[in-house]
């Protein structure tokens, strides 16, 4: 019996630890490449210096979108392929926290880093936890975890 248990216990830990999905930088691609549960590399994102951005492409090398930073109004844009505004992230330095906001203005989600954990909680546009995002040192890569 007490084997029993502890071999469910042991299962039940290993499945609270699996990650969803993961990112870890490349150093001899320098770029940082996202990857699903199963390993299978399914992005990447590179900075382009020539034109002042970070661009996504997916994992057959076409551009899905990119991030620039506009000085003038304090945030991070999100393009989509086709060069329309897809959201912005903007810093709330009052509520020390990164919200998200789509092409409208609607707030989509808000990221908050946890000092306690030690990682990055995700909370969605009503205030719920949706998952958060850990450092694993051993990997060297945050991986992302749903509640």
């Amino acid at each position: 019996m007490r084997k029993l248990i502890l071999l469910l216990l042991f299962f039940g830990i290993s499945l609270l630890g699996y990650a969803q999905s993961y990112q870890k930088y490349n150093d001899f691609l320098d770029r940082t490449e996202f990857y699903d549960s199963y390993g299978n590399m399914t992005g990447y994102a590179k900075y382009n210096s020539f034109l002042d951005r970070v661009e996504y492409y997916d994992s057959y090398g076409h551009l899905k979108s990119y991030k620039k930073k506009n000085k003038f109004l304090n945030r991070e844009e999100t393009y989509g392929s086709n060069g329309k505004q897809k959201g912005y992230e903007k810093e709330n330095n009052f509520l020390h926290r990164k919200e998200g906001y789509d092409s409208n203005g609607n707030m989509q989600y808000t990221k908050k880093w946890n000092s306690f954990l030690n990682r990055y909680d995700i909370y969605d546009s009503n205030g719920r936890q949706v998952g958060y995002y850990k450092y694993n040192s051993f990997l060297k890569s945050w991986e992302y975890f749903d509640n």
